[in-house]
């Protein structure tokens, strides 16, 4: 299932923000009346009329020598590559200004669909300048007020007109894979590395992206799908070489997979990014393996004394499996594929409904959760509601009586009991009386 990508793009202050909210339906992007604010790209998942999409919002593209503003046009030029349709956003308030005509000519170099909406048409002196969009020269102008809600149906209809319902999406059962990481960790190593290991490469995938090549690879017999990362595409060394730029495509790469596998170099240590990228991996209930290459560059560290540093920054993470290997060399590439195999089979775990209950209830009673105004929180059943990640639902008195460090405590019982290694899990709560 191939899902595209729309990204807003335009000058400064013309209402992205107020549009990319909209169409995602929360108040996510910054909304503010100062010229970039919005300076980090802004991703999230989005649906209209059935048709699920990924939305970008991005900072103001503007040739004015002021702080931010060529990080801005290079972080713009990236979600414009990402994209598959893209939204132009200007303002008819204002009329047409030399930067709409900077942002025009980055456009027309992507040679993707482009949709001009010309924003903030409640205002009088706006229909006035309509016309004068026109002479930016492309083929689709639509009208709108982000604010009012005006011209907003057009827009979407314009915007999704090629693109599928969910449920006419084709579903790829293969395992899917992908390498994130901060840019220069190895990625691109470790997929040739993987391919070469193998040396069987089914075939090649196209995205939605015209450069996202996705590739199928076989292992003991059974076909993988490497999703395409940052990675895995040749492309100017300026975008790669500044890492929040290459954070958008993670999250697709991330999205589209079941698996992830986060490469930390070995010869840097762990930073920052690296965490927040496995973050949203986990926050989107991914499989994780934390690969750390470069391995053959490390003299002083052991394998032990390296897996406590990683534990340490890792807390929130600290079932994923830790692989040491050097990409370039080969060395250890082959202990990779093993554990993705085992967190395959984890993220799909099925528990007995029998097993589960008496592993809880044997939790419950070992250590029994702390009243609270004479109520205590009582676990009357549990049952497996779900898959990659498992998922599972606790029918209790009142799930107002949750404390979260109870529920970690319960997480906890379960991976000691059941082998989920590799795999987040989602515990719910729900009232037994039906009221949620």
């Amino acid at each position: 299932m191939t899902i595209p990508t729309v990204a807003i793009v335009g000058r400064p202050n013309v209402g992205k923000s107020t549009l990319f909210n909209k169409i995602v339906g929360e108040q996510i992007s910054i909304i503010e009346n100062t010229p970039g604010v919005t300076r980090d790209r802004i991703y999230q998942e989005a649906s209209y009329q059935n048709k699920p999409f990924y939305l970008i919002d991005t900072g103001g593209i503007d040739e004015s020598k002021e702080t931010f503003n060529n990080e801005i046009k290079i972080q713009a030029e990236i979600a414009i590559q990402e994209a598959d349709v893209i939204i132009f956003l200007t303002d008819g308030k204002e009329g047409l200004t030399e930067n709409d005509f900077v942002v025009r000519d980055i456009l027309r170099k992507s040679h993707k669909k482009v949709i001009v909406a010309i924003n903030k048409m409640d205002v009088k002196d706006a229909k006035n300048n309509l016309y004068d969009f026109y002479e930016l020269g492309f083929d689709t102008y639509i009208p709108i007020s982000a604010i009012h809600n005006t011209g907003y149906i057009d827009l979407m209809d314009a915007v999704t007109l090629s693109f599928q319902e969910k449920e006419n999406m084709e579903e790829d059962m293969r395992l899917k894979l992908c390498i994130i990481g901060r840019p220069n960790v190895g990625k691109s190593s470790l997929t040739n590395a993987i391919l070469n290991e193998e040396r069987v490469v089914v075939s090649h995938i196209a995205g939605t992206t015209r450069d996202a090549i996705d590739s199928v690879f076989k292992y003991h017999g059974e076909e993988y799908v490497l999703v395409d990362t940052a990675g895995m595409r040749k492309r100017g060394k300026v975008f790669e070489s500044i890492e929040k730029y290459s954070l958008l495509r993670s999250m697709k790469a991330i999205d589209q997979s079941d698996i992830c596998l986060v490469v930390i170099n070995a010869e840097e240590g762990i930073k920052e990014h690296d965490k927040h990228i496995a973050g949203y991996a986990i926050e989107k209930g991914k499989g994780l393996l934390l690969v750390v290459n470069k391995w053959d560059t490390v003299k002083d560290t052991s394998i032990g004394e390296y897996t406590k540093l990683i534990r340490a920054e890792f807390q929130f993470a600290t079932y994923a499996p830790i692989v040491f290997l050097s990409a370039l060399t080969k060395k250890r590439v082959h202990t990779l594929m093993p554990e993705v195999v085992r967190v395959k089979e984890n993220i799909q775990r099925e528990i007995k409904t029998s097993l589960l209950n008496q592993v809880v209830m044997d939790a419950y009673q070992l250590n029994l959760p702390p009243s609270y105004k004479s109520n205590r929180l009582k676990i009357y059943f549990a049952n497996q509601s779900g898959i990659k990640p498992p998922k599972f639902t606790f029918r209790v008195n009142n799930k107002k009586l949750v404390h979260f460090s109870y529920q970690r405590y319960l997480e906890n019982k379960l991976r000691q009991n059941f082998d989920l290694e590799g795999t987040p899990i989602v515990i719910q709560f729900k009232n037994r009386s039906g009221d949620e």
